[in-house]
């Protein structure tokens, strides 16, 4: 049973707690939302949830929760933020990490901080406290979104009962995220185009 806890998470509280979770984690909160996602996909490969609503429950808990963060952020600055923050394990040097990573790379680093933990979390605070427009923030956030949601879903779905080896896989080879993300993004797309050909013949 992936961490425990999560799987019976998911059946009691079902897409509402998948969308609670995803939120929470794109704000700031260290909740397993990247977790959570996998296997509410892989369950739903068995049948117990519809997977487009799945994606679209996470995509939309994912660009709020980096949504309002960036609303935090950029209306209250970093000493408000570090101050409430703190219960939650947002320090300076955390902050300022990712701040420093979005004022180098800006709008590539807000599409794939969702694949890399810190970045994932921090996200939309950090956007906020380091004063990126806000126009270039929330297409960057979607198209993020997008490619993170969809990539973990369409993965999980397809293992559907061994959905679980994904999180495990992943939490061994995260810390080369930056170089493995783009990778899969192109398997992704090379395998949606497949199976909706695969569907028009």
């Amino acid at each position: 049973m992936l961490h425990g806890w999560v799987e019976p998470f998911i059946h009691q509280y079902g897409l509402w707690g998948l969308w609670l979770d995803v939120f929470l984690e794109a704000m700031g909160a260290p909740v397993p939302g990247e977790t959570l996602l996998v296997v509410a996909a892989g369950l739903a490969a068995n049948g117990l949830f519809d997977i487009r609503a799945v994606v679209l429950v996470a995509l939309i808990g994912a660009v709020m929760g980096d949504n309002l963060g960036y609303l935090i952020g950029r209306t209250f600055g970093r000493p408000v933020v570090l101050a409430k923050g703190a219960r939650f394990g947002i320090t300076h040097e955390r902050l300022a990490r990712v701040e420093h990573a979005l004022n180098a790379r800006g709008v590539i680093v807000v599409v794939f901080a969702r694949f890399v933990p810190l970045l994932r979390q921090l996200n939309g605070l950090a956007a906020g406290t380091a004063g990126m427009h806000w126009l270039r923030f929330v297409i960057a956030n979607a198209i993020g979104g997008a490619l993170w949601v969809g990539l973990w879903s369409w993965l999980a779905y397809g293992l559907g009962a061994h959905a679980e080896l994904l999180s495990r896989f992943w939490a061994w080879i995260h810390p080369f995220a930056w170089l493995i993300v783009p990778f899969w993004i192109a398997v992704y797309i090379v395998g949606y185009m497949i199976l909706r050909r695969q569907k028009r013949g």
